[in-house]
């Protein structure tokens, strides 16, 4: 708005004789100045990063009037020094000076737009300076400090840097705003993610989790759960909510609570996701859910897995081979359609069970059999269960993934007590 403003108004200044009053130039040049502060308003503001805008800024400033721009920006009463420098650093004023200015910077009248402040400050050896405020509103976020070698700046020149100024504040306006949204969200959403428990002793396990992309926020529906059961057995979670944002990490919090306190009941896997499943379907604001359980019990050497429409988990043998683990499949958690069936396994102290939300497996217009056969690929000398994710994590760029990944690994090392323990009890629940 404030770059159409001055548009207009220049273009009302010049007569109709095409010349300007104040000699400032023919009508050809004025539109060239016209395009290129349409085009540096337009490289500004590209992302919600304070940082980017400020440079993006200062770059802008360059190629308008050229010598050298940078910004000083102000949080309360505190001004920073220069930052986002464009151009050679050596025809900014004092930073003193331009200090001075950003503090008695104040809010402009409601009924006039911020002027910059034209100035050939003091010991500069001739060269001039100007300041234009970054103002949006009734916030102020600092100034736009620029200098250079010559003449001093023209009330164009001045114009138009402050024009670029007001739309950059607009955006570091914006990007503050969306900063303090998203430590709102991560406080949140830390308070929500409770650790995993700790499994026995008798288990080595590493958890991962990564939020989608590049989001900034810290975690959606995905998590892991480690709770330990009777008999030197320990009940391994992974589960998926479905959406993102808060909502989907308050009801996997939901979730993450009913699963807590139905396994330490030390039910069998299936029979604590038909209770999760009852429950969620009695609140009709709950989301759906994808969630697979696996029982590990060194002493025996087993495990059992049963799944609430959740991708099976691999395992990855002595000799580093990955192959999936066949698992019953019953509807997502929430649905009230129950269902659930268990499948037991054996477990081998050098093995290594992988659980893992879709989000490390899955790629737009892929089908999911060639995505766990990318995942069954994979080959392992050797590791430990955290070598084994960062192995993992990093052949399958998880960083990179289109959604939230969660992956957990656990290897069994049975004790010789538990052994006997196991051998001579009957394991509840079963």
């Amino acid at each position: 708005m404030g770059v159409a403003r001055w548009i207009q108004a220049r273009r009302r200044s010049v007569p109709a004789d095409g010349h300007r009053a104040d000699g400032a130039g023919e009508p050809e040049g004025e539109e060239l100045r016209l395009t290129a502060l349409r085009a540096a308003a337009g490289e500004i503001g590209t992302t919600l990063d304070e940082e980017t805008t400020c440079s993006e800024l200062t770059r802008a400033v360059v190629r308008l009037v050229g010598g050298a721009a940078a910004v000083m920006r102000r949080t309360g009463r505190t001004v920073s020094g220069y930052e986002a420098i464009a151009g050679d650093p050596d025809v900014l004023p004092d930073v003193r000076w331009a200090t001075a200015v950003a503090r008695e910077a104040g809010t402009p009248a409601a009924d006039r737009q911020p002027e910059p402040w034209t100035e050939q400050p003091s010991g500069s050896r001739g060269r001039p300076a100007l300041c234009a405020p970054l103002t949006s509103g009734d916030d102020q976020y600092g100034v736009l400090v620029a200098g250079r070698h010559g003449a001093r700046f023209t009330r164009s020149e001045a114009e138009r840097l402050a024009l670029v100024a007001e739309r950059a504040a607009s955006h570091i306006r914006h990007a503050r705003a969306y900063d303090l949204v998203s430590q709102t969200a991560g406080d949140l959403q830390r308070a929500l993610l409770a650790e995993p428990g700790r499994p026995h002793p008798n288990l080595d396990v590493a958890i991962r989790y990564l939020p989608a992309g590049s989001s900034r926020v810290l975690v959606g529906g995905d998590w892991c759960e480690t709770v330990r059961l009777h008999f030197g057995r320990t009940l391994l979670v992974v589960g998926d909510v479905m959406g993102h944002g808060l909502e989907a990490a308050v009801d996997m919090s939901a979730y993450r609570s009913s699963l807590r306190y139905i396994a330490s009941s030390d039910l069998p896997p299936h029979r604590v996701l038909r209770q999760m499943d009852d429950i969620a379907a009695g609140e009709a604001e709950r989301r759906p859910a994808t969630c697979l359980l696996a029982r590990i019990d060194p002493g025996r050497g087993q495990v059992t897995l049963s799944s609430a429409g959740h991708l099976p988990p691999v395992l990855i043998s002595g000799d580093g081979r990955t192959v999936p683990l066949p698992v019953p499949v019953g509807p997502p958690l929430g649905t009230g359609f129950g269902g659930y069936e268990s499948a037991t396994h054996q477990l081998a102290p050098d093995q290594t069970l992988v659980l893992f939300t879709d989000g490390l497996v899955e790629r737009r217009g892929e089908d999911i059999d060639s995505s766990m056969a990318r995942l069954s690929a994979l080959r392992f000398t050797g590791h430990g269960v955290d070598e084994v994710l960062d192995t993992i994590l990093t052949n399958l760029d998880a960083r990179n993934a289109e959604d939230d990944v969660a992956v957990l690994a656990a290897r069994p090392y049975p004790r010789r007590e538990s052994a006997e323990l196991a051998d001579g009890v009957e394991v509840m629940g079963s």
